[in-house]
């Protein structure tokens, strides 16, 4: 089973049209990904995101709403992995930036043996449709140098897609303590020191307009929370074992044919 998280802070006006969106995918590859369940991670909204999320709900695509409290895209990305039980699990952001094939590219790079597979812009491969403001690119640069300083070649760590087996997103979702925007580095750098087998793979990425993130508003803390991060991991954890997959089948029907 695969299960998929969805953080939602004030998501009314994008999360449906992304919840129909990934229904009729996996409705038309079920063969390939078999059983999907969405958790859509309701981050204290003040409007109907959970209203119109359950509202979303149906046999071709359970969708249950998870409450998070506690502000901040990492906090409801951490309680969201939490609340999963299955042998597979990914994120996603709920404005569906990133293109739906990134579920399968992902979960055939899982099944070859990865252990978490992430979303990157950064690929030749890639196809990007984002925004170009200046300050907007300078700080992007200078957080790519940065957080690039506790995660050596990863080229993209913001990408709102990433993939992981079960087992191991539970792991490391329990020692995740970064709450904002800038989780997604903590959650490489639990990764790497759980010693798993980290890949980046193209994908098809929009801008979509209505992001949460303002950089003008949120960019020094995204910046201040590298920093901490940067802090509380400056001791190179030792690897730990990562939890081996009970048996590959339980990930979907076998790939007969495809390609």
């Amino acid at each position: 089973m695969l299960q998929i998280v969805i953080p939602a802070y004030n998501e009314e006006r994008r999360l449906p049209r992304t919840l129909r969106e990934l229904r009729r995918h996996v409705t038309a590859r079920r063969a390939v990904l078999g059983e999907v369940e969405v958790l859509v991670v309701d981050n204290a909204s003040t409007d109907r995101t959970a209203v119109l999320a359950r509202a979303a709900d149906s046999p071709a695509l359970p969708v249950r709403v998870i409450g998070c409290p506690r502000p901040g895209k990492g906090a409801a990305v951490r309680a969201g992995l939490l609340a999963t039980d299955a042998d597979l699990v990914c994120f996603m952001d709920a404005d569906g930036a990133t293109g739906l094939d990134a579920v399968e590219l992902a979960w055939r790079r899982v099944l070859l043996g990865a252990d978490a597979v992430i979303g990157s812009r950064a690929l030749p491969e890639s196809r990007t449709d984002a925004r170009h403001c200046r300050t907007r690119a300078v700080g992007a640069a200078a957080y790519r140098w940065l957080a690039g300083r506790l995660v050596p070649g990863v080229g993209d760590t913001q990408c709102g897609f990433k993939m992981i087996r079960g087992p191991l997103a539970r792991q490391v979702a329990r020692r995740l303590r970064t709450t904002g925007f800038a989780f997604d580095v903590e959650l490489l750098v639990l990764l790497r020191a759980a010693g798993a087998r980290t890949e980046e793979i193209p994908v098809t990425w929009t801008d979509v307009p209505g992001s949460t993130f303002v950089p003008t508003r949120h960019g020094a803390g995204a910046f201040a929370e590298l920093a901490r991060i940067g802090w509380r991991h400056r001791a190179a954890d030792r690897p730990t074992a990562v939890p081996a997959p009970a048996d590959p089948a339980p990930l979907g029907p076998a790939l007969v044919g495809s390609s």
